[in-house]
């Protein structure tokens, strides 16, 4: 019974349920409308196949095809043969790597009936199931510290399992593995544990180039927690005594911190480095490079490395960076340059995020103006004359993840494929499923429960097995589900908006049809 249990292994079994169920209707859902509408041949990355198909590649393919589109492709094709072409370090390497070394070990035994490819997509279905199901349990646990509200918790958890950004969360792509890195660091960083998660957060910039700005939480946390301290150690002690003590915090604070930002940073500095090393001083010529891959090179103006070759123009920068070069040069990324009238549809499809992360800053900054005007620094109550600070959505804790949620929307706004938003934000911040638990809390149905006995089993199995299924997979989301029409409007909007980009993602992108 999952009543015996503690509500903390309560909640979490039930975000298990939850997260594991709407994995295995995403996997469902995206053979069955892959079968049923044709693909769409798209001008994207699409590299010959290395070998002929085995036994079980076609039946693979059919079930699992869906999550190789897009910039699946290139991740897949990095896991399987490395950083061919110059475009490719676009994608770090973290998520090729995982994937590969599952191929290569957990799935070697089907390597008589599978290509490579077809284990590494059987290995991305694995990978980020599972990676689904632990960033899940990461957010609300991060949630559980930083709200200090079970119920805040519990919802964000659960709304993070219908995610905008699912598609993502399921296809080889990167958005998973980066979420539950993120979540899981800045959990173990609230609780205190400061290697644990500087080691998650360098992981995190090892998966995506966005894990640079989590040195922010490294920067912002360990200096509210220095000024807090300086505050108790400056009552009732002489003026040296002083003096020493926040010399000691100051300097412990510079080293822990430095130390902290280099482990984050590290890894990108690396990459780019390989990619200097690769392209700026080469060792191979074209003739080493696979001819069927060569040929694809000199069609589509791809750069493969080539010792006979003029250096590229990047190497002789003063700092060379990659990663920038190729965002300018192969995806014209850059300020303001996505803002034109043909891309209205875009920053149509990526309103709804942004309307929320606005919604979440509005909130926050009414309820805490002063607060928020002192940079959330000094007192960490919100209001002077409580005992206890708030613990809900405008609690002091919450002010760097808003602020980092807004640098995240100005940047991805203004200086990116705007339609990337949606996945850019919901895979890197938790404010985006904290306003949304905020504002469905206000639903009776949310406020009046108040025991969470959700997801018992049944003691008489001779109940129907629908029943059953829907006793498993009972929580307050799947309540509000089964009550739409005595929900609030902003409730059906949210959750709306949720279910049906959900939905229209596995349709279009495992389709190579154009989404977020």
């Amino acid at each position: 019974m999952l009543g015996s249990d503690s509500p903390a292994k309560l909640d979490v079994r039930i975000i298990v349920r939850f997260a594991a169920f709407t994995r295995v209707s995403s996997l469902f859902l995206q053979a069955v409308l892959n079968a049923a509408i044709p693909d769409h041949i798209a001008d994207a990355f699409s590299p010959p196949r290395a070998e002929e198909p085995l036994l079980l590649d076609y039946g693979v393919e059919l079930l699992l095809g869906g999550l190789g589109r897009w910039d699946a492709e290139h991740f897949l094709f990095i896991a399987e043969r490395g950083y061919l072409y110059e475009h490719n370090f676009a994608f770090f390497p973290l998520f090729p790597l995982v994937i590969r070394l599952v191929a290569a070990t957990l799935l070697w035994p089907l390597s008589p009936f599978l290509t490579v490819r077809g284990r590494l997509l059987l290995a991305v279905a694995l990978v980020n199931s599972t990676l689904f199901v632990l960033s899940a349990v990461a957010l609300r646990g991060l949630s559980h510290v930083v709200l200090q509200d079970r119920k805040l918790a519990l919802v964000s958890g659960l709304i993070y399992c219908i995610t905008p950004a699912s598609v993502f969360m399921l296809a080889g792509y990167s958005e998973t593995l980066f979420a539950a890195l993120t979540f899981g660091g800045l959990w173990l960083l609230e609780s205190g544990f400061m290697f644990g998660a500087c080691l998650l957060l360098g992981l995190a910039t090892f998966t995506r180039a966005n894990g640079l700005v989590n040195a922010g939480f490294l920067l912002y946390l360990p200096l509210q927690r220095t000024l807090a301290e300086a505050q108790v150690l400056g009552k009732g002690s002489t003026w040296h005594r002083r003096y020493r003590q926040y010399t000691f915090l100051a300097l412990r604070f510079l080293l822990t911190s430095a130390l902290c930002v280099a482990v984050v940073v590290l890894p990108f500095c690396l990459f780019q480095f390989y990619g200097y090393y690769t392209f700026c001083t080469p060792s191979v010529t074209q003739e080493q490079v696979s001819p069927v891959l060569l040929k694809l090179a000199k069609e589509k103006g791809y750069r493969v490395p080539d010792e006979a070759a003029p250096i590229p123009s990047w190497c002789l920068k003063p700092i060379p960076v990659l990663y920038s070069y190729i965002q300018d040069v192969y995806w014209d990324i850059g300020f303001l340059r996505y803002f034109q009238l043909k891309q209205i549809p875009n920053f149509l499809l990526a309103l709804p995020i942004a309307t929320l992360s606005v919604i979440a800053s509005y909130v926050y900054i009414k309820a805490n103006p002063r607060f928020c005007l002192r940079l959330g620094l000094g007192q960490r109550g919100m209001k002077e004359k409580e005992e206890k600070p708030p613990t809900d959505f405008c609690n002091s804790k919450v002010f760097v993840y808003i602020a980092h949620c807004s640098c995240l929307l100005a940047f991805g706004t203004f200086c990116m494929h705007v339609q990337v938003l949606t996945r850019f934000l919901a895979s890197s911040s938790p404010v985006i499923y904290w306003i949304s638990s905020h504002l469905l809390s206000s639903e009776p149905l949310l406020r009046e429960t108040k025991d969470f006995s959700y997801g018992q089993r049944l003691d008489n199995f001779k109940q129907d097995f629908a029943h059953f299924f829907l006793m498993y997979i009972n929580n307050p989301v799947t309540q509000l589900l089964m009550h739409w029409r005595t929900c609030s409007s902003s409730t059906r909007c949210i959750l709306g908006y949720f279910l049906s980009f959900w939905l229209i993602g596995l349709a279009l992108h495992c389709n190579f049809l154009p989404w977020t």
